[in-house]
């Protein structure tokens, strides 16, 4: 599932994150890339851990998506933040903390990740929504 956040959204995020500066940064490369949340996580990620080397039809997107997928839908006190955060659109202590949740649980799980990637992956998740993000299947990709 492809997403972009309009500009809009990314000037909103900013606005709500203006405090934070991992977020700062993932906006830069949303902003950089027209929205487009998978462009701009690829850029992140091989700023901060160089070029991954992939299989063939797979993508560094889907793949952590997948990790993350198991680690996140299963964990009542991210989908607690979660909820809290859509009752408070805006709230900028709960989308901080939504980030930060994140990056601690994919820690603890052996899945390190740095807060500004952590930024873009929440703010698609909340763009597409938990339920689709958890019920969402990877679609092979086949090679061209």
């Amino acid at each position: 599932m492809d997403a972009q956040l309009s500009l809009t959204e990314i000037s909103v995020a900013r606005e709500i994150l203006q405090d934070y500066d991992p977020a700062q940064h993932a906006l830069n490369h949303l902003e950089k890339h027209n929205g487009k949340v998978e462009t701009a996580f690829e850029d992140l990620w091989i700023e901060n851990n160089g070029q991954p080397i992939m299989p063939q039809g797979k993508s560094l997107w889907q793949v952590t998506l997948k990790v993350l997928r198991e680690e996140l839908c299963g964990d009542d006190g991210f989908r607690g933040q979660l909820k809290e955060y859509t009752k408070k659109p805006g709230s900028s202590p709960l989308l901080t903390g939504l980030i930060v949740s994140l990056v601690g649980l994919a820690g603890a799980n052996g899945f390190p990740i740095d807060p500004a990637i952590a930024t873009i992956i929440v703010l698609y998740i909340l763009k597409i929504g938990l339920n689709i993000f958890c019920e969402y299947t990877e679609i092979e990709i086949s090679p061209d």
